[in-house]
């Protein structure tokens, strides 16, 4: 065997950390001459880094194609370079290009190494500049089908393999590029020559910008665990795009010769998704991967994509205990890559061919590398030890004397069974050693053997850290030096952050009837020649970025800026601009209408700036105040509000209100130079317009005219669906009552077309105007009747359902008892809508626009208060209205008599979600009953913590599976299939417990489900012979019950007894109908009188 043949042979030079040979440095320290000090250094440095050089050369350089200056995955492959393969070879030589820089006389190898490193990323990006069709397609749908490949011809760089063939969607490989490219250009390399390569770098950027959202094929290019072919979002693709937006954001591609156009810019509210989206997930990899390797690269070097120094350790400690073996680390359990039993000629899986891997995954040495560099980055000098003693038992030499890293360590085909049987039992075989079973004999693992290099660059002192990061990715963003220059830089964490606001008022006697309320603001003439504009037009100039005529590449695709995005202050073009947040845009849906709600997102948008703003410089938050607000019944609220700004605080934010002249000094400036370049309108940037009125008369609230809380009668006109439309338009023209004209209005539409006319006015236009008539009166009703008849989206909900699903959640929207449509996977605005109005719309015309409300609340929330969703898996929105109509129904006096659900406003409807949502905080102190307790966290269907890994230990012990309502969970394949803490069994759970019509009697499932666990975990010897049929269990412990209580028996007899009691009921049903008849055959009759309950 290879490793066997003289595993000692190899010096300690490659292992022992701090040497290269058995020179010992720290003599070298007690020499009192300093001459003979730098010149026993410099010998020892010359000597080890001409080692190394000679390694790369045989290892590495070798194996560069001469044409495209890319890099093979195996030094045998002469066809295929691999993008992720030739970044890190090009990182293995350009730190010895670093090294070799301290050497005064070098004759011309840093400038070979340098060159040879530009070669490699030069040819990457030819490659990927001939796909530009891919990014430009990929910007606006991020599809597999255009996504860039990540494997290329080694003489040609000419795509290798379609679409069809591999998966090409790897967000991280691009990511890795980006971060690299921003490493190399920062140590002096010229990487990117041209204007038209700076335009294509910045369409880069927005490749990888919505990472958070796209799910991909990640590191090891298969997606999901079972490799069945399905992407999926992973933390690793999220976690190194966010480092690369990081790194390269204000980056100057042109280096220190650079000018304002060669300048590169990143979106800070991309940025935030990202970073909190990926530190959601962690230590998780993906919905299916609860452990991945892939993770060590992205939280330690090359990206250290976060320094929450919990969530590093949490995910390293998670790594090592689950993954980390004797020969390596496995990449994720069950892993069948590259194990024995895998079959070759087929590409994905058959379902429950996991289960045959379990336990013999192919263990990779190249985390041990990863490990040693960890170790050094991290100064664990017990760390890298460790990993070079297990690292040097794994090497063998090559025909050159040279160290080899075999590319995975695999269980021979004869030794299966005892691996599984007893781990670590049979001796694993490197992949490079022939025989029957494995054909990877083919050459060096490039990405083992470059991280090798560098490893032993750090370790043996010819390299420091700083050198091969120096733009210092691995400490925290405030402890990095800061790049010098006119645009905005991630300073991480503020430890005394203070917002800055300012109030712009619309008009003068606005701003006069403020000031009589000791507010003081400015109007748009007064804050001159400072610009006050719309966010979307912001969304225009950043169009121009990163324009390409000559690649067909538009600029940044049209998406809104964000709170982030909104608070720095820009100068473009001569100009100094403020833009206002999207929460003050006037939207075409109606939630702009509801000031209540406004003051609480003012709230929630300076809790956001204030807790997630990353930049250097304060943020500065424009808040709008129209005339509009001023006539509304709210508007005393938003005038408390503004009196806390004054006092310097806002719900533990603090904040400073002051005139803008005041605040721009302190403020984030950001420079938008790359608008000089052409002719940009500058009629593009309308000013927020000021009214002008000759009379400044409103001296306080008193003299402001209200809008009257406007009431009408609520009319039904269902029935006039089945009837002629001359009776529908003879209604029409009899009635004044806006929700009736809706509700005609609506089946004239749906019947006869939009432009149908009545007296001249078509319905499409009749509804539109409705529509704002009933929003100016604040009639929610009607306003969300006609909103749902014109299709109306809510702004910006895709990034929220994001949210929900990377908190581990997914969402179901539609009518209860009708046909659900599952949230699992990012959609865009458009998929949304059609689902939204396909799903809903046909049963429920307003639920349509009342789902997606609580969509954006849920998305909002749980980003804000993510414990208020803990034990629910999956938000059925539906249930969620349900839930809440049952509130009302327990406490009517919380609105007026005759409303109802549909016509509350939408900040009440917020306020009742999160009591709903709450339950367990306020349920005592308004004596909840442990029925209506029950009713409204079944709608919720809220388990208690680790319920699903309980009901998969029943399941364990359960061989013919558990019924609910007829429909079976099954043992097998679904234990061969899942795995114990996986999403989805816990999804299939779920989806089993809600089938159970009844709220109330569902969570009573949930009960016994804990029951049965707990008796099962105290009786260790139980098995269950017969399916657990829930149904008829809780049948048997109401029947109990009732003749207990006295009470008539009903189906939810025992749901309405406390926890406490209807335990005991639960677990007398469990052990009289199923322990009896199933326990094992060795358990004597008498143990059943001893079984553990209590």
């Amino acid at each position: 065997m290879d490793n066997q043949r003289n595993p000692m042979t190899f010096p300690d030079v490659m292992i022992r950390q701090g040497s290269i040979d058995d020179i010992n440095t720290q003599q070298f320290l007690k020499i009192s001459n300093y001459e003979d000090t730098v010149r026993q250094l410099d010998i020892y440095y010359a000597i080890a880094i001409r080692l190394l050089l000679l390694l790369l050369k045989r290892q590495l350089l070798r194996f560069q194609s001469p044409i495209t200056g890319l890099f093979p995955v195996l030094s045998s492959d002469l066809h295929i370079g691999s993008v992720r393969d030739s970044i890190y070879c090009a990182a293995a030589v350009w730190g010895l290009y670093q090294a070799y820089r301290r050497i005064d006389d070098d004759r011309g190898k840093s400038y070979e190494l340098g060159q040879s490193t530009v070669k490699c990323m030069r040819g990457i990006l030819e490659c990927w500049v001939k796909q530009a069709a891919r990014v430009e397609a990929f910007k606006t749908r991020q599809s597999a089908a255009h996504a860039l490949h990540v494997k290329f011809h080694l003489t040609t760089g000419e795509p290798v393999v379609s679409d069809e063939q591999y998966h090409h969607l790897q967000i991280d490989v691009v990511s890795l590029y980006l971060l690299f490219l921003v490493q190399m250009i920062t140590s002096g390399l010229q990487i990117i020559y041209t204007q038209d390569e700076v335009a294509f770098i910045q369409n880069l950027v927005y490749y990888v910008e919505r990472a958070y959202r796209t799910p991909d094929y990640g590191m090891w290019e298969r997606g999901s665990k079972y490799n069945d072919g399905k992407p999926e979002i992973h933390a690793s693709s999220i976690g190194m795009a966010k480092a690369a937006l990081e790194a390269i954001n204000g980056c100057n591609l042109f280096g220190d010769k650079g000018a304002s156009w060669s300048v590169v810019y990143v979106d800070i509210d991309a940025h935030n998704r990202n970073r909190s989206i990926f530190e959601t997930m962690l230590p998780r990899e993906s919905s299916s991967k609860g452990v991945d390797a892939a993770l060590l690269p992205t939280i330690s070097f090359p990206a250290f994509a976060t320094h929450e120094e919990h969530l590093v350790q949490l995910t390293k400690t998670n790594i090592l205990r689950r993954l980390q073996g004797r020969y390596g680390f496995k990449r994720f359990s069950r892993d069948g890559y590259k194990c024995v039993l895998e079959d070759p000629n087929r590409r994905y899986y058959n379902e429950g061919e996991l289960k045959e891997f379990d336990g013999i995954e192919s263990e990779w040495p190249l985390f041990y590398v990863m490990m040693i560099i960890d170790g050094v980055f991290k100064t664990l000098p017990d760390q890298v030890e460790e990993y070079q003693r297990l690292l040097k038992a794994r090497i063998y030499m090559d025909e050159f004397g040279d160290p080899v890293i075999p590319w995975y360590y695999y269980v021979p085909r004869e030794g299966i069974e005892n691996e599984r049987n007893e781990p670590y039992s049979v001796r694993r075989v490197p992949a490079s050693q022939p025989s029957d079973d494995n054909k990877d004999t083919g050459g060096l693992f490039l990405w083992a053997q470059s991280l090798f290099v560098l490893a032993q660059l750090l370790t043996g002192g010819l390299l420091h850290m700083n050198e091969l990061d120096p733009i210092r990715r691995y400490l925290p963003s405030y402890n990095r030096p800061r790049r010098a220059g006119r645009y905005s830089a991630f300073q991480g964490i503020a430890t005394d952050l203070v917002v800055q606001v300012v109030l712009i008022a619309e008009s003068m006697r606005l701003q006069a009837m403020m000031g009589t309320y000791g507010i003081q603001t400015q109007t748009p003439h007064e804050v001159e020649p400072v610009q006050v504009c719309s966010s979307t037009q912001l969304v225009h100039v950043y169009r121009e970025l990163g324009v390409c005529q000559k690649l067909k590449l538009t600029g940044r695709p049209i998406r809104p800026v964000g709170s982030l995005g909104t608070s720095k202050i820009y100068r473009v073009c001569g100009m100094t601009v403020l833009c206002y947040p999207l929460i003050f845009e006037v939207s075409e849906f109606y939630l702009y209408r509801d000031m209540a709600l406004l003051i609480d997102d003012i709230k929630t948008e300076l809790q956001f700036v204030g807790k997630y703003w990353r930049l250097s410089g304060r943020p500065t938050v424009c808040l709008l105040v129209r005339e509009e607000h001023m006539r509304d019944p709210h508007f005393k609220q938003m005038l408390d509000l503004f009196a806390m700004l004054k006092k310097g605080h806002c719900d533990g934010v603090k904040v400073r209100l002051g005139r803008l002249q005041n605040l721009i000094s302190s403020s984030c400036m950001e420079h938008l130079d790359f608008m000089s370049q052409g002719e940009f309108p500058l009629e593009m940037f309308t000013q927020f317009k000021q009214l002008e009125h000759e009379y400044i008369g409103y001296q306080s609230l008193t003299d402001v005219p209200r809008t009257h809380t406007y009431r009408e009668e609520t009319v039904c006109y269902d029935s006039y669906k089945h009837r002629s439309t001359p009776d529908v338009v003879s209604a029409l023209r009899a009635t004044d009552n806006i929700f009736a004209q809706s509700q005609l209005w609506g089946i004239l539409m749906e019947r006869e077309g939009p432009m149908y006319e009545v007296n001249g006015t078509c319905a499409l236009e009749a509804l539109k105007s409705l529509y704002h008539s009933a929003g100016v009166l604040r009639h929610w009703r009607a306003v969300r009747y006609c909103s749902s008849l014109l299709n109306h989206t809510v702004d910006s909900i895709s990034p929220f359902i994001t949210t929900v699903l990377v908190n581990g959640k997914q969402l179901t929207v539609g009518v209860i008892g009708r046909k659900e449509t599952v949230f699992d996977k990012p959609m865009t605005p458009g998929e949304i809508q059609s689902v939204m109005y396909s799903t809903i719309q046909p049963y429920d015309v307003i639920g349509a626009v009342l789902q997606q409300e609580i969509v954006l609340y849920c998305g909002r929330l749980i980003g804000t208060n993510p414990d208020m969703f803990h034990g629910i898996l999956k938000i059925r929105v539906g249930w969620v209205l349900q839930a809440i109509r049952l509130y009302l129904q327990l406490f009517p006096s919380e609105i007026r008599a005759d409303a109802q659900l549909e016509s509350l406003s939408p900040y009440k409807l917020r306020t009742l979600l999160i009591r709903v949502l709450s339950v367990s905080d306020w349920a005592d102190e308004k004596g909840l009953t442990p029925l209506h307790r029950r009713q409204l966290e079944g709608c919720l269907c809220r388990v208690p913590k680790h319920f699903y890994i309980q009901v998969w230990d029943i399941l364990l012990r359960t061989p013919k599976g558990i019924v609910v309502q007829g429909h079976s969970i099954p043992a097998e394949p679904t234990l061969v299939n899942m795995s114990r803490s996986e999403l989805s069994f816990a999804l299939l759970v779920e989806a089993a417990l809600v089938r159970v019509e009844s709220p109330a009697r569902r969570q009573l499932c949930v009960e016994l489900l804990c029951v049965v666990a707990t008796i099962l975990r105290r009786n260790p010897e139980l098995t269950l012979r017969q399916p657990l049929d829930l149904d008829k269990l809780l049948d048997d412990a109401h029947l109990t019950y009732a003749k207990d209580s006295g009470q008539p028996l009903s189906s939810e007899a025992l749901s309405s007894a406390a926890p406490a009691v209807s335990v005991g009921y639960l677990a007398r049903a469990v052990v009289n109908s199923v322990l009896q008849a199933a326990a094992a055959p060795d358990l004597a009759p008498a143990a059943h009188d001893a079984c553990l309950v209590t």
